[in-house]
């Protein structure tokens, strides 16, 4: 059984493989874990789900994910959810481009799982 309280956790990538295998490694551990592969049904999810952690990729159709990061944090279901980039881009700006965005963290692709776990469960500082 996985972590007691069971965080809701909002996917977002457009990569419809990546996105499932990230929500079923997340559920193997107990959270509760729902993906979108666009930012539109992504911010109308993230209305009737109210999420508490959004993990987001930064390339996406139609409104990347900086946008969408700022459009969470002007939600009141989203407002103080943790977010993070979960993204290809790693160059020496980007996260700082992603903490003005919004982000509380900034993760390059492939991710590095167990560090992911630690953030979603709070254990690793917020680099916002």
């Amino acid at each position: 059984m996985g972590p007691p309280n069971g965080k809701r956790i909002l996917i977002v990538d457009d990569n419809p493989e990546l996105a499932q295998s990230l929500k079923d490694l997340l559920e193997l551990d107990g959270y509760q874990a729902a993906t979108a592969t666009e930012p539109v049904a992504a911010l109308d999810l993230a209305r009737t789900m109210a999420p508490e952690v959004c993990i987001l990729d930064i390339e996406l159709p139609i409104m990347d994910g900086y946008e969408l990061a700022r459009r969470l944090r002007e939600s009141p279901a989203t407002e103080h959810a943790m977010l993070i980039a979960l993204t290809g881009y790693g160059r020496d700006h980007d996260p700082g481009r992603s903490r003005e965005a919004g982000f509380d963290h900034h993760l390059v692709k492939p991710v590095d799982v167990a560090l992911l776990s630690r953030i979603v469960e709070g254990s690793t500082s917020s680099e916002r």
